[in-house]
């Protein structure tokens, strides 16, 4: 196996074996996106592994099992493979067994999904750990998880992108990396020999705003300004009839707060929303009942055939309520905020979803819908995020249905 390496992805690959990093105890690598930092340090973390012990378990971890499979399973198979070592995975049991000239060790793969999943990694005793997209992880996984590293000589691997400055692992772990004896490095595009000046040309094209300055730039940046500046009113919305191939409804459902249904419509490759229900009770100085919600989502559907409609997955009661009536399917929907608002930040810079004229609130909402600045973490204000809220319901349960779909995460900020 040749592969040429910067002096970034050698130090993530071989700083173990070196006299110089032997007081450390692990390593942080985070910066741009494509950088080369995920291979180059799982490939030193499974050489350490297997050079350094025998019979032995250790943990791979990512946000979730599916997306550590995709994003560095697959291919860290394939390049330890050609280093000689033997891999026998077992993907119902979630662990894969290598050996490698006489030693074999066990590596359990772990998805750090919620606070729930800290569970998951008691119990075991382990001689290293990785987790990969750290910062996506709760606290209480990676706390959990560090704590279970109790063999001698075991040690720790991190890396991610950047976040919030204000980040939990930011402030406890790069900001005390000394402290903790990590080494602590940031990727560059530059630092992946194998990204050709046309392709990192065309990644510095895709990303602007906070966004640029965290996947491109590498820097822990805060959220500002609207949470959808790349939506323009003139290109973005329509006003004459369409016809459509498929329809859908999506909705966020509130008793206090403003209740927004979304009647969606799909022409060629874009997604039309042609119609909207938003009742604020607060404005109409009335509340509504689940029927009488329902007696406005059937107006909205009129005649058309919806195929599904997608439902804030806290609205159980309504969920019921539509499901009582037998008449339309309905699920509730996927609620990671901040990935929803990234997938819909590219369908409208993909042009892949468009809003009638006639959405009122729903315009009214894309101008006022902004970041908490003062939250010290990416959160929108819990303002005017009523249709905000449907629409990423639709983009991410529907539009978006595989997980491993891939996405350009562009999102701009104003200042």
């Amino acid at each position: 196996m040749s592969y040429e390496l910067s002096d970034r992805q050698r130090l993530a690959m071989t700083w173990w074996c070196n006299p110089a990093y032997e007081r450390f105890d692990g390593i942080i690598c985070d910066g741009a996106v494509r950088s080369g930092k995920t291979m180059s340090m799982s490939l030193g973390f499974m050489l350490w592994a297997m050079s350094s012990f025998e019979g032995k378990s250790f943990a791979l971890c990512g946000k979730t099992v599916v997306s550590l499979r995709r994003n560095l399973l697959c291919e860290l198979v394939g390049r330890i493979g050609e280093l000689g070592m033997r891999v026998r995975e077992h993907k119902s049991a979630n662990y894969i067994d290598v050996t490698f000239s006489h030693r074999r060790n066990r590596f359990y793969l772990f998805g750090g999904r919620d606070e729930g999943s800290a569970a998951l990694i008691q119990g075991i005793t382990l001689a290293g750990l990785l987790l990969d997209e750290v910062a996506l992880m709760p606290r209480s996984f990676v706390e959990q998880a560090v704590a279970r590293c109790s063999v001698t000589g075991s040690r720790l691997w991190f890396n991610c992108n950047p976040d919030n400055p204000y980040h939990w692992f930011k402030r406890e772990w790069i900001d005390k990396a000394m402290q903790k004896r990590l080494i602590y490095t940031s990727f560059r595009l530059s630092d992946n020999p194998s990204l050709s000046p046309q392709v990192i040309a065309r990644y510095r094209r895709l990303y602007t705003g906070t966004f640029y300055q965290r996947f491109i730039m590498g820097k822990w940046t805060a959220a500002e300004g609207l949470v959808y500046p790349m939506f323009d009113p003139s290109k973005h919305t329509f006003d004459s009839e369409m016809t459509c191939e498929r329809y859908v409804v999506s909705c966020d459902y509130g008793t206090v707060n403003p209740s927004s249904f979304g009647l969606w419509g799909q022409s060629a490759d874009t997604w039309y929303r042609l119609a909207e229900y938003y009742y604020d009770s607060r404005r109409e100085g009335k509340r509504r009942t689940d029927e009488e919600h329902y007696e406005g989502l059937c107006r909205l559907i009129g005649d058309k055939k919806v195929e599904c409609i997608v439902c804030d997955p806290s609205a159980q009661s309504f969920i019921q309520c539509i499901s009582r009536h037998g008449k339309f399917s309905v699920m509730p929907a996927k609620n990671d905020v901040v990935w929803g608002i990234r997938l819909v930040s590219d369908c409208i810079r993909q042009d892949r979803i468009r809003i009638s004229r006639k959405c009122t609130d729903t315009l009214r909402e894309f101008s006022l819908y902004r970041w908490d600045e003062k939250a010290g973490r990416d959160v929108p204000v819990k303002e005017n995020d009523h249709a905000m809220d449907d629409i990423r319901y639709f983009v991410t349960s529907f539009l978006v249905k595989d997980e491993q779909s891939f996405f350009v995460l562009s999102l701009d900020r104003e200042h």
